[in-house]
């Protein structure tokens, strides 16, 4: 019974990593950019890294398998669904006339564009990490388990997230760019994405780890490398996870006649 209803959501995963190439044909010079995004920063770090030790717990090594595996998984780490781009054009009208939970539909599309991505850039360039001259191990087998489960409540505060700004969207109405904008400055720069925390200066990354948006990116990956306490880590990220959900029902059912104006 329980596989029989899961089944509209995997198929509603399906249908979306099937129509990944039809949805946006210029999908390959996406990857290029990204591609050529993590070289970059490889390099960046490889000369700032060059005849120095650990900075800050984190050696030259570690920092380039943090930032490859961060492009490697990048989809998972900023976890971002097309929620706000439904309630710019009105589609979310749509979406509450499916005989599935609004969460699940959006969560499914979006697992759906992940597992498209992994086959046709992840996994290849897994493959090319050699070439670039780094290692994506983790730092150990205890590790890499610890990272899965990480990466699976990453996942869930991502989520959380994405619905607690998109009631913030319905709240404001017409400044869905504005609110989108701000979501994702605020990914990048507050989530170790982009730089680790550690390294982060003036001891930004010893209060930005306490964030929610440190659990999302920065947490999975600091485990990934054994830089961390993976306790601590995990315990931030199931405290945010119980504190987040909440937070975004209230926002939707607060914001439940505000939706009208969005099409729904």
């Amino acid at each position: 019974m329980r596989l029989i209803r899961l089944r509209p959501y995997w198929k509603t995963a399906a249908m979306e990593a099937a129509g990944a190439i039809g949805d946006d044909p210029l999908f390959l010079l996406q990857y290029l950019f990204r591609l050529l995004r993590v070289l970059v920063l490889l390099s960046i770090w490889q000369v700032i890294f060059a005849g120095r030790g650990a900075v800050a717990g984190m050696s030259a090594a570690s920092v380039l398998t943090y930032t490859l595996i961060e492009e490697v998984f990048a989809d998972p780490l900023t976890t971002r669904t097309e929620l706000w781009v439904s309630l710019r054009d009105g589609s979310l009208a749509v979406s509450f006339l499916q005989p599935m939970g609004l969460v699940g539909q959006f969560t499914s599309k979006m697992i759906g564009r992940w597992f498209f991505g992994s086959v046709t850039f992840s996994l290849p360039l897994l493959m090319l990490s050699p070439l670039l001259g780094v290692s994506p191990m983790p730092a150990s087998a205890a590790a890499l388990a610890l990272f899965v489960i990480s990466l699976v409540l990453a996942i869930t505060v991502g989520v959380a997230l994405e619905f607690i700004f998109g009631g913030l969207m319905v709240y404001f109405e017409y400044s869905t760019y504005a609110i989108e904008n701000l979501r994702s400055a605020v990914s990048v720069l507050l989530s170790g994405a982009l730089i680790p925390l550690q390294l982060m200066p003036w001891g930004m990354g010893e209060v930005l780890r306490w964030l929610p948006f440190a659990s999302v990116a920065s947490a999975p990956l600091t485990i990934y490398t054994g830089t961390g306490d993976p306790l601590f880590l995990l315990v931030m990220q199931a405290l945010w996870a119980v504190i987040l959900w909440p937070v975004a029902g209230w926002l939707w059912r607060l914001n439940r006649e505000r939706l009208v104006s969005f099409g729904g």
